[in-house]
């Protein structure tokens, strides 16, 4: 057993600063992705709008709003929520990267709550979203709203599809909105026109609204978008 081992020795022993370097690869390695939503917002980011309306109020005074858009193809074109533009005087585009524009509406979908917006003005770089299927989501899938809450540019907030083929009455408003996706990701004035997307950061939707059963304006859990298969039409892009 001596002349083993002589002949044999065992390994060396580790010294302090090597059992410090292979504890810190080995929880490196174990380190987790990102969030689905870091990811969701650099895909999305560059294609996010921020849209500034004035309005004809009483007195020749003018009513100010805000509101969200995305680009959807390589002309531009920007959709967004119709409520958002309707009866506007004056729509300011910015984009992603602070460009400004006069914008105009070029097609609406009343029944759907959809505008598409033309720029006179594009950025140097245009980068359109990238569009998802609704079809292909169910409900429990993680779901990001990203919009201007409130004029907070390009903010992101998370949650699920809650469920499909919802019916909206908006307040104030005698229409309804049908096919609705419902969503728990936090919404607020300032969203509406934004992108629903999917973990991927495809648009699967455009944010229109939230119930409020209060008279408070901010968000109690209950958001609604329209399936951007549907929305899209309106800028003439085919169903799936």
């Amino acid at each position: 057993m001596m002349l083993y081992n002589t002949l044999t020795p065992g390994p060396d022993l580790l010294t302090e600063r090597e059992v410090r370097d292979t504890v810190i690869q080995v929880m490196a390695s174990a380190t987790p992705p990102p969030p689905f939503s870091t990811q969701v917002y650099q895909v999305i980011q560059p294609s996010l709008v921020l849209i500034q309306t004035r309005f004809e109020g009483e007195d020749d005074e003018r009513d100010e709003g805000l509101g969200s858009g995305v680009v959807i193809n390589d002309r531009g074109d920007i959709l967004t929520s119709l409520h958002v533009v309707d009866g506007a005087v004056d729509i300011q585009i910015i984009y992603a990267d602070g460009t400004r524009s006069n914008g105009s509406v070029i097609a609406a979908q009343a029944e759907n709550d959809i505008a598409v917006l033309g720029s006179d003005r594009l950025p140097e770089v245009l980068v359109p979203a990238i569009l998802g299927n609704p079809n292909a989501m169910r409900v429990g899938d993680e779901a990001f709203a990203v919009g201007n809450p409130f004029g907070l540019y390009s903010s992101v907030s998370a949650g699920v599809i809650s469920g499909f083929g919802r019916t909206f009455q908006p307040e104030g408003r005698d229409q309804t909105l049908e096919d609705l996706i419902q969503i728990d990701a936090a919404v607020n004035p300032g969203n509406s026109g934004g992108p629903l997307l999917n973990r991927y950061g495809q648009v699967i939707g455009i944010v229109v609204g939230i119930i409020n059963p209060t008279e408070d304006e901010f968000f109690i859990g209950i958001g609604f978008a329209v399936p951007i298969d549907i929305a899209g039409s309106a800028a003439g892009i085919p169903p799936y």
